[in-house]
């Protein structure tokens, strides 16, 4: 069926196109089109294609410029009163969805849309539906996530601040001759790590698991200066692996003076086999601990984190051997990609 819209005078075409550049809003600015569009011929199958809205909405829309005329294409909501959903209350609603729910009287600790519209109401005197509490979570970003477990670093505030100063300091004035590197080690089980994935109406993936779990552990050290990673393997969590990872770092930096690495308290790195190892390295090797439960201030923590992402969740390798051939792959071509970052960024 044609959309038939008689053609306007010269001086009202250009009027509604002087608005139509003027207007901001998005939903506006395509109903607009849609009537400059009928005035240039076109059907209403073109105009579906070209604008990528229903040809029922072209229909829609003409018949309401025929009726009212031009001011049938701004939002009849205008005149409803004032938006609900204003800069301030979405404001206020990040702050509360970023807060427990318990802070604010409830007795459930986990937030519902029904009790974010209480709270939103008691605050602000804004009422408003369930679904528009769905549609307001999303302008601010909101999502449904698990949170991540955290223990309470037990240092007083300013200790740990002052720690933290100490070594920013070291690393913003680091010499050409030293080198710097954060420390951690890393658990690779061959049972998978169990985490998202996109599936299929009812389906539901499984990770197939070799009934028999195995492990191996990793000590990695990332370069401050080129992101590079460097590792070792082991078959246990122990001194021993703490005491390799610090013999490969006067390896790969023998031309240091001295080697800064920044690592957590955990025990390995303390113990009398690691206390020996540094002794013979001719005090070439500095440790640095951070501050007990700040897993955020250790950059290596991120990378284990994309190599589970990566390699680890939900994978289907059927030996141990398979899946550190993969763990080894990733790491070998984050390396190579860190290094094509860095050349590129001196080049620049």
């Amino acid at each position: 069926m044609a959309v038939i819209l008689a053609r306007p005078g010269y001086f009202v075409k250009q009027r509604l196109l002087k608005r139509f550049q003027k207007c901001r809003q998005a939903g506006v600015r395509v109903r607009y089109l849609i009537i400059i569009n009928v005035w240039n011929g076109r059907s209403a199958r073109e105009i579906q294609k070209v604008l990528k809205v229903h040809n029922t909405t072209v229909y829609r829309v003409v018949k309401r410029f025929k009726e009212r005329g031009e001011a049938s294409l701004w939002d009849g909501r205008e005149d409803n009163g004032r938006e609900k959903l204003s800069e301030h209350f979405l404001a206020e609603l990040d702050r509360v969805v970023r807060s427990n729910a318990q802070e604010h009287g409830w007795r459930r600790p986990t937030w519902t849309r029904e009790m974010l519209v209480e709270t939103m109401s008691r605050k602000t005197g804004v009422r408003i539906h369930v679904a528009t509490m769905s549609r307001a979570l999303a302008l601010i970003r909101a999502r449904r996530a698990n949170p991540r477990p955290r223990v309470k670093c037990p240092w007083f505030p300013a200790v740990k601040t002052r720690r933290m100063n100490e070594i920013r300091r070291l690393l913003a004035t680091l010499p050409k001759w030293e080198a710097a590197v954060y420390e951690d080690e890393v658990d690779i089980h061959l049972n998978p790590k169990i985490g998202l994935d996109w599936m299929g109406l009812g389906q539901q993936k499984e990770a197939m698991t070799p009934g028999q779990n195995e492990k191996r552990y990793l000590a990695g050290a990332k370069d401050v200066r080129t992101g590079e990673i460097h590792w070792v393997e082991a078959d246990k969590k122990n001194s021993w692996l703490f005491w390799d990872m610090l013999y490969k770092l006067t390896v790969v930096y023998a031309k240091a003076k001295v080697i800064h690495v920044i690592l957590d308290n955990y025990g390995i790195h303390s113990s009398k086999i690691a206390i020996v190892a540094l002794s013979n390295f001719a005090s070439r090797v500095r440790l640095h601990f951070l501050p007990p439960y700040s897993p955020d201030e250790n950059d290596i923590e991120r990378v284990w984190q994309d190599l589970h992402a990566n390699v680890t969740r939900n994978h289907t390798c059927t030996s141990m051997k398979e899946l550190m051939q993969n763990v080894r792959y990733y790491l070998r071509k984050r390396n190579r990609k860190s290094i094509r970052t860095l050349i590129m960024r001196t080049a620049a």
